[in-house]
């Protein structure tokens, strides 16, 4: 349903039309011709011909016109794949993107949660006399900096939707996410670099549109030798001629019809033009695609390498995250709290922690998120 990729395939109707016309053969000429003498002072004398004309291509014209358009079409082919590898991608990372911001904004949620229910024993503390009423203060300045907090991140998630549901083709529409426990499943990857780089080389599209187009360049080029051999056309035509015969005594002369068949036929002599310039032109182009294929291929092998190794270093990322930092940071923001409830720290010292259980859920999100990008990058780069 997505508007520019509709827009797209209709190219593909556009190069079958071209493949048909590049098919078609030159069409004959009809000519008539009348001629009199009237206007001339000799009203006797009149001569009509009927003729026909056909073009005739040489040097394989026509079928190299069919073999340049059924390139360009497998080009076009080749493009649209192309643009529905990068659509799907582009529709992943905003996946991405709202189930990060919706994954931060529950953790944001479950912080805020838990600040209401330690407000309440501050709020006790506080009317009993045993905390100031400062604590009380901080802690509502922090549920209001979560509040704040939120509202930013739900735009996020608003906007990532957005782009979303104008991918897919319905921007109208409000797109909605369900939460699921497991992990997002990418799929089997290759295990190297090498084998990622080999595979992209293989199927990925942009590739193939410009191995394509290097033979479509190719088969430019035999067109336009073909091109350069003369016009030829065969004709015949079916002629009368009636006028006086010449006899001695003009004052005898009687009507005379003559009726002839003529063939004939025509070759332009290649003097000047002999598509110099279009020969030229298509060898140049061949040596422009083939600098472009080489650039694709480079770009593919970059392309996988980063994304190879950005997934590999978020994977260690998050390895470490859940290894050796959120549990204990979970652990250590439940202890402070029971022991502030029994008056063994500030609320400072509760909020600073929190803060920091905060930060390293963050950052844990966002190398979670760098992991599914990388993935997403990685299939799209292998074209998969």
């Amino acid at each position: 349903a997505n508007r520019e990729l509709a827009a797209a395939r209709l190219d593909l109707e556009r190069g079958r039309a071209r493949l048909r016309q590049a098919g078609l053969r030159p069409n004959p000429t009809l000519d008539f011709e009348h001629t009199t003498g009237r206007l001339t002072g000799s009203p006797d004398e009149r001569e009509t011909s009927v003729g026909m004309a056909l073009p005739i291509e040489v040097g394989g014209r026509r079928q190299h016109r069919i073999d340049v358009a059924t390139a360009e079409l497998a080009v076009i082919e080749a493009e649209i794949a192309n643009r529905e590898r990068q659509l799907a991608r582009e529709v992943l990372a905003a996946y991405v993107d709202a189930i990060a911001a919706i994954r931060e904004l529950e953790t944001t949620d479950r912080l805020h949660q838990l600040d209401d229910q330690m407000a309440q024993v501050v709020r006790t503390r506080v009317d009993e006399k045993d905390a100031p009423p400062l604590e009380l203060s901080l802690l509502l300045t922090e549920v209001a900096r979560l509040d704040a907090r939120r509202a930013l991140i739900r735009g996020r998630v608003d906007a990532a939707l957005i782009t979303i549901g104008q991918l897919i083709g319905a921007p109208q529409e409000r797109v909605t996410l369900r939460s699921t426990p497991a992990p997002l499943d990418m799929g089997p990857i290759p295990t190297t670099v090498e084998a990622a780089v080999a595979m992209a080389l293989e199927q990925r599209a942009d590739v193939t549109v410009a191995r394509l187009s290097e033979q479509a360049a190719k088969a430019g080029v035999r067109l336009a030798r073909a091109d350069a051999w003369p016009d030829v056309t065969v004709s015949a035509a079916y002629r009368t001629n009636r006028g006086l015969s010449e006899l001695p005594n003009p004052l005898a002369a009687v009507p005379d019809t003559d009726q002839v068949v003529a063939f004939g036929a025509s070759v332009g002599l290649p003097f000047f033009n002999k598509n110099q310039g279009a020969r030229a032109e298509a060898a140049i182009a061949v040596r422009q695609a083939r600098l472009r294929r080489e650039l694709t291929e480079q770009t593919v092998r970059a392309e996988v390498a980063s994304a190879f190794r950005r997934a590999e270093a978020a994977q260690s990322a998050l390895t470490l995250f859940e290894q050796g930092v959120l549990g204990r940071s979970d652990d250590n923001i439940r202890i402070m709290r029971a022991a502030y409830e029994l008056g063994e720290f500030r609320i400072t010292d509760v909020i600073t922690e929190q803060r920091r259980v905060l930060e390293a859920q963050q950052e844990y999100t966002a190398a979670l998120a760098e992991r599914y990008r990388a993935l997403v990058d990685l299939r799209a780069a292998i074209g998969a």
